[in-house]
C-alpha cells in the first residue's frame, strides 16, 4: 500500500493515476523542514485535533479551537477576534513574533504606521524596525489547502527552535488570518468529509468532488469575498480592513486554489495587466520575492509557473489592494484536489500535497520578508513620499459628491471611503458646480492631498484606455457612478482648502422625521430616498394600507411631490390615528426619510389624493429561484439586498423543486442570471398570465425570451467569417470581445414606474455580458435605454460598443394580467452598485401597477 507521500511524488512527477487504498497517515515530517527542531512541549495539530493535517478537512470550529489553544500555549502568539460572519462564526487574527516584541507591540505598531506619514517617516531608522507580513488563507471556502496549511504555519512558528527562528521572530511581525471565509470553509469541509470513503476514491466523477449548489467558494450570501476589499459590503471584509490599516503590512499573501489539472502559480501576474496606479517597484519586489518561492518549490520538486496568468488591476482583490497601500500583495494558486485525493493529468493529486505547497510558500515568504526587510520597509516609506509629491502636483485637488433628495446613498459612499483611511469633510459653505448645489448637509468633499491619494484616484477615476484588453476581473468601478450621485472633480480654479468644513469623524445615517406632527387624514413620503422601499415594506408588514401616486402634485404650501410618492391614509387602517403616527415616526427614523403629515387631499396643482392616478399596492410575495443552473453570485446579491438590507422575506425555491411547488401564493418571481431548463415554462407562463410579475436578469431574461415568456428580442451574434487567423492569437482575440465589467450611460423615462425615485434622466449601469436587447416597438415599453455614446468607464471592444448603443437596458412585457421585466444587466452587482438597486426594487414593488399599454403586449394563449 502506497502512503500519501509516494502518491504526492507520483503526482508531482506526472506519473499516471495511482489507485488509492485506505489512507495512510501523513506524518508532520512530510510537511516540515527537516533541518528544524521543534519544542516537544508544544502540541502538534494531531495532539489537539485528533488527526493528522490533511487526513480530514478541518472544519472552521476545529481550526478556531486550534488557534485559540496555540495562543494560550505559546508566548509567541496572541489572538484577536476581528469580526463575526453572517452565520456568527468568529474571524481571528493571530499576531506571532518574539516575546520581546510582544511586550512592545503597540509601540512597534505605532512606529510602523509612521512609514505612511512623510512628515515622520524620514526620522525612522528602518535598520532597526521589524517588517510586518500578513498571511491570509482561503478566502474561497472550497479552496481549503490554505486554511489547512495555516495549522502547520502556526505550529511551526510556535514550536520551531534555534537561532534562525529566533532571528525571524525578532525581525518580523507575522499576522495570520487562518480562515478569511469561515462560512464557506465550513460548508465545503462538511461536504467533502461526509462524502469521503474509508478507501479513498480518486475518480473525478465521485460525489466528493461535486459539491452541492451554491458550493463552498462564497460566504453566507454567496458573495466572493475576494472581490470585497474595496466595496466593503460584508462584516468579514470590514473587520479585516480595519486590522489591515491598523498594521499596514509590508507584504500580504493570499492563498488560493485553481483547477485540478494545473500546478502552482505565484505572482507577479501578467505584466501588461497591472493597474497603472501601482508603482513599478512593486512589480520588481514581487519578482524578487518570487525567486524565494521558486527555490523552495524546486527543493521539494513541485512544478510551478509565474507571470503567465492573473493580473493586478482590480483593487478589490486581496492580493491587489495592498499594492495601492504601499504594501506588496502576493497571490498563490495551488491546483486543487477538491477533496482528499483526485486523479489529474499529473497523476493523483492529494490533499496533503496541496497543503505542503501552501505551507512551503508560507515559509519562503517569511524567508523573503526577512531577507528583504529593509528594502520592503523602504518601499513603503518611499511609496507615501511619492504619493505626497504626486498629490501636490495633481490637477484634481478634491472630489465632491452628494445628493439633495437621497442623503442615505451619499452617506453610504462616505462610509466606505472612511473605512479606507481616507479623510472626508463636509463643505464649509454651499457652492454650485454643473447645475448642482453642494451644501454642508447634502455633500462630502474628499481632498486629494492626503496619504491615500492613489486609492482616492482608483475609486473616482473614469479610465477608458488600457494597455491590455484582457482583464481577470472588472475594468471599472467608479464609485460615484456606482452610487449614481452628483459629483465633480475640483481643480485649483474651483477648490481651495478653505472650502473644507467639518472633518467627518463620527459618520451616522441621516435622521428621518415626520414633518407636521400627527395627521388625522394621511401621510406621504417620496420615493427618492434609498430606503423608501424598506419603509414601504415595513408598513406592509404591519398591515398598513398603502398607495402610490402615478403623477405629480403640489400642495397648497408649495411642496412638490414627484412620481412614485407613497400615500398612507389614516382612515380605514387596522390601527388608530395615534398608533399610525407612532408607526410613521419609527419608519421615518429607521429609513432616513421625511414623512409629511397631510391635512387635506385637495392640491392646487396636479392630482388630488383621491385621484384614480393614486393606486393601491399589494405587498410583494417574492419567490426567488435558486439551485442548479442559477448563478449563485447574482442570486446571492439579490437575496442579500432583499433580506439583509431591505428586510424583505424572499422565499428561496430550488429550480428542481419548482415544478412540484404551489406557486399561487407568490406574486413576484425573481430569476437571477442562469439557465432554467429544468423548470416548467408552461407553469411559469400560466402563473404570469394570472397576474404575476417575473423579473429576469442576464441570461434569465434570454431564457424567458427563448421560451416565449414575454415579447423580448435579443440581437443575434454575427459569425466571424474570416478565412484564417493565427491560432496563437485565439485566446487574446476572443478575450478582447468579453465585457468583463464596465460602466455605461443609460437614459430613463422618469414617468415610468420602474424609474420612480430617480430625478436625473442619466443613469450609470454596470454591464458584464454581451447580451444586447432590442428596443420594443412600443415606445412606452423602453423605460431604460442605452444612449448613443454610452461608455463612461472601463473597457469594451469597438464592435461591442457599436452593438450596445441605443439598445434597451430594461424591457417590460405584458402577458395576460401579468408582467415580464427583463434586465440584461445585474442591477445589484456586488452589493455596492447602490445606484441601480432601485430599478430592481421598483420591479418588485411597482411591476403590479405597470399599465399594459406601457409594455410590449402579448396575446394570452
Amino acid at each position: 500500500m502506497k502512503n500519501l507521500r509516494v502518491l504526492a511524488v507520483a503526482a508531482m512527477l506526472g506519473l499516471g493515476p495511482v489507485a488509492v487504498a485506505q489512507q495512510a497517515e501523513t506524518p508532520l515530517s512530510y510537511y516540515l523542514p527537516a533541518e528544524v527542531s521543534y519544542n516537544s512541549s508544544i502540541p502538534t495539530p494531531k495532539d489537539i485535533l485528533g488527526y493528522n493535517v490533511g487526513e480530514w478537512h478541518a472544519s472552521h470550529d476545529q481550526l478556531a479551537m486550534y488557534m485559540r489553544q496555540m495562543a494560550n500555549l505559546s508566548d509567541r502568539i496572541t489572538i484577536t477576534e476581528y469580526a463575526r460572519t453572517h452565520e456568527n462564526r468568529p474571524l481571528y487574527l493571530l499576531t506571532i513574533t518574539s516575546p520581546k516584541n510582544h511586550q512592545n507591540l503597540e509601540q512597534i505598531k505605532q512606529k510602523h504606521r509612521q512609514l505612511s506619514d512623510p512628515s515622520a517617516s524620514g526620522k525612522l531608522n528602518i535598520k532597526e524596525m521589524p517588517a510586518v507580513v500578513w498571511m491570509g488563507y482561503s478566502v474561497h471556502g472550497n479552496e481549503p489547502s490554505g486554511s489547512n496549511a495555516s495549522l502547520l504555519a502556526v505550529y511551526h512558528l510556535a514550536a520551531a527552535q534555534g537561532p534562525e527562528i529566533d532571528k525571524l521572530l525578532d525581525e518580523t511581525i507575522i499576522l495570520i488570518d487562518p480562515s478569511i471565509n469561515p462560512d464557506g470553509m465550513n460548508r465545503f469541509a462538511s461536504w467533502v468529509n461526509s462524502h469521503r470513503s474509508k478507501n479513498l476514491i480518486t475518480d473525478p466523477n465521485s460525489a466528493e468532488f461535486d459539491e452541492a449548489w451554491p458550493r463552498g467558494r462564497t460566504n453566507h450570501y454567496w458573495f466572493d469575498l475576494n472581490r470585497d476589499w474595496l466595496p466593503l459590503q460584508h462584516p468579514e471584509s470590514k473587520g479585516r480592513l480595519a486590522k489591515f490599516h491598523e498594521w499596514k503590512p509590508n507584504v500580504l499573501t493570499d492563498h488560493h486554489e485553481m483547477g485540478t489539472n494545473a500546478t502552482f502559480f505565484f505572482q507577479p501576474g501578467i505584466p501588461s495587466r497591472n493597474n497603472p496606479l501601482t508603482p513599478e517597484n512593486n512589480f520588481k519586489l514581487t519578482q524578487k520575492i518570487g525567486t524565494f518561492h521558486a527555490k523552495a518549490l524546486d527543493k521539494i520538486g513541485s512544478f510551478y509557473y509565474t507571470e503567465e496568468s492573473y493580473d493586478d488591476f482590480y483593487y478589490g482583490k486581496g492580493s491587489t489592494y495592498p499594492d495601492v497601500n504601499g504594501s506588496v500583495g502576493i497571490l498563490f494558486e495551488q491546483a486543487s484536489s477538491r477533496g482528499h485525493a483526485q486523479e489529474s493529468v499529473n497523476g493523483v493529486l492529494t490533499f496533503p500535497f496541496t497543503i505542503r505547497n501552501q505551507f512551503t510558500t508560507t515559509l519562503s515568504t517569511l524567508e523573503a520578508v526577512q531577507a528583504m526587510r529593509e528594502e520592503l520597509l523602504a518601499h513603503q516609506r518611499d511609496f507615501y513620499k511619492q504619493v505626497q509629491n504626486e498629490s501636490k502636483k495633481a490637477s484634481t485637488k478634491a472630489y465632491v459628491f452628494g445628493s439633495e433628495l437621497d442623503r442615505a446613498r451619499a452617506f453610504h459612499l462616505a462610509e466606505i471611503i472612511k473605512q479606507h483611511q481616507i479623510e472626508v469633510y463636509r463643505p464649509k459653505e454651499s457652492f454650485k458646480i454643473n447645475n448642482f448645489t453642494y451644501t454642508p448637509e447634502n455633500a462630502y468633499i474628499i481632498p486629494t492631498d492626503q496619504p491615500q491619494y492613489r486609492l482616492i484616484e482608483a475609486m473616482f477615476e473614469r479610465r477608458t484606455t488600457f494597455q491590455d484588453s484582457l482583464f481577470y476581473d472588472i475594468s471599472a468601478w467608479t464609485f460615484p457612478l456606482a452610487f449614481d450621485l452628483d459629483h465633480a472633480a475640483l481643480s485649483s480654479r474651483n477648490f481651495k482648502s478653505s472650502q473644507l468644513g467639518q472633518k467627518v469623524e463620527d459618520l451616522k445615517l441621516p435622521e428621518g422625521e415626520v414633518v407636521g406632527g400627527k395627521s388625522d387624514y394621511a401621510y406621504t413620503f417620496e420615493w427618492h430616498g434609498y430606503y423608501a422601499p424598506r419603509a414601504l415594506n415595513q408598513l406592509m408588514d404591519r398591515g398598513i394600507n398603502t398607495r402610490v401616486a402615478t403623477d405629480k402634485f403640489t400642495t397648497a404650501e408649495g411642496k412638490k411631490y414627484d412620481y412614485g410618492t407613497i400615500l398612507i391614509p389614516v382612515a380605514g387602517q387596522s390601527v388608530n390615528a395615534e398608533a399610525l403616527h407612532q408607526i410613521m415616526q419609527e419608519v421615518a427614523q429607521q429609513n432616513a426619510l421625511k414623512v409629511y403629515a397631510m391635512n387635506t387631499g385637495f392640491n392646487p396643482l396636479g392630482i388630488k389624493l383621491g385621484s384614480p392616478m393614486v393606486l393601491s399596492l399589494k405587498q410583494p410575495k417574492v419567490m426567488m429561484l435558486i439551485g442548479d443552473g442559477v448563478n449563485s453570485y447574482d442570486a446571492g446579491e439579490a437575496w442579500h439586498l432583499m433580506d439583509d438590507r431591505f428586510g424583505m422575506r424572499p422565499v428561496l425555491i430550488k429550480t428542481n423543486d419548482f415544478n412540484r411547488s404551489e406557486i399561487s401564493k407568490y406574486n413576484v418571481v425573481v430569476m437571477a442570471e442562469g439557465s432554467y431548463s429544468n423548470i416548467s415554462k408552461d407553469k411559469l407562463r400560466n402563473w404570469v398570465l394570472q397576474g404575476g410579475t417575473v423579473v429576469g436578469m442576464g441570461t434569465a431574461a434570454k431564457w424567458l425570451s427563448d421560451n416565449g415568456i414575454g415579447n423580448i428580442t435579443f440581437t443575434k451574434s454575427e459569425p466571424d467569417t474570416a478565412a484564417q487567423k493565427a491560432y496563437a492569437d485565439m485566446a487574446n482575440s476572443e478575450g478582447a470581445q468579453v465585457i468583463g465589467g464596465a460602466i455605461f450611460e443609460t437614459k430613463l423615462d422618469l414617468t415610468h414606474p420602474l424609474a420612480y425615485g430617480y430625478t436625473d434622466e442619466q443613469l450609470p449601469i454596470f454591464r458584464s455580458n454581451t447580451l444586447f436587447m432590442e428596443r420594443s416597438k412600443s415606445p412606452y415599453a423602453n423605460p431604460v435605454m442605452y444612449t448613443a455614446n454610452p461608455l463612461m468607464a472601463g473597457y469594451i471592444s469597438k464592435p461591442n460598443l457599436q452593438k450596445v448603443k441605443n439598445t434597451a437596458a430594461v424591457d417590460v412585457s405584458t402577458i395576460g394580467a401579468g408582467k415580464v421585466i427583463a434586465m440584461p444587466d445585474n442591477p445589484n452587482f456586488r452589493a455596492f452598485w447602490y445606484g441601480t438597486n432601485k430599478l430592481f426594487l421598483n420591479s418588485i414593488f411597482f411591476g403590479q401597477i405597470i399599465s399594459g399599454n406601457s409594455a410590449r403586449a402579448e396575446e394570452a394563449h
